[in-house]
């Protein structure tokens, strides 16, 4: 190998370390930004999410999980990350850009997502009914929309 080559290579195998460091920095920390962006506290932050944050705080049954358990995917931990990193700079981006609408609606991927994490945490009660609808059909309530002070607010 020409000594051009090997430098080139030396370089690049310290951009890849540089890369992996600040990827694993940005992942996991400052340290506890990662445990608290999976807090309610941290997603309710967002002025637009109030009325949602609000609604989840007084839901009652599903008052003790955290948004992360319903709204990301949790069937491993790189995929979990993985989309929890995409959806982070994507919420902040339109937060921060202001290009987001005050009235937040589902997107399929994210009811899919949902769906997917209600019947994992549901799945011995699931054997004895009827699978062929989503969980929010018979289960009205469950909307942030329709739950705690939310349903008092909006007839």
């Amino acid at each position: 190998m020409s000594p051009a080559k090997s430098k080139a290579l030396v370089y690049a195998l310290i951009a890849v370390a540089v890369a992996v460091v600040l990827g694993l920095f940005v992942a996991f920390g400052p340290p506890g930004l990662y445990a608290r962006s999976e807090s309610p506290e941290f997603c309710g932050s967002c002025h637009v999410l109030q009325p949602e944050y609000e609604a989840w705080f007084h839901s009652g049954a599903h008052q003790n999980i955290k948004c992360i358990d319903c709204h990301l995917p949790n069937n491993n931990l790189p995929n979990h990350l993985f989309w929890k990193s995409v959806e982070g700079v994507k919420d902040s981006l339109a937060f921060h850009t202001g290009f987001v609408s005050e009235t937040i609606h589902i997107s399929e991927r994210g009811a899919a997502v949902v769906e997917s994490n209600c019947r994992r945490c549901h799945a011995e009660l699931l054997a004895r009914i009827n699978e062929n609808r989503r969980c929010w059909d018979c289960h009205r309530r469950m909307s942030h929309k329709r739950t705690g002070t939310i349903e008092t607010r909006n007839p």
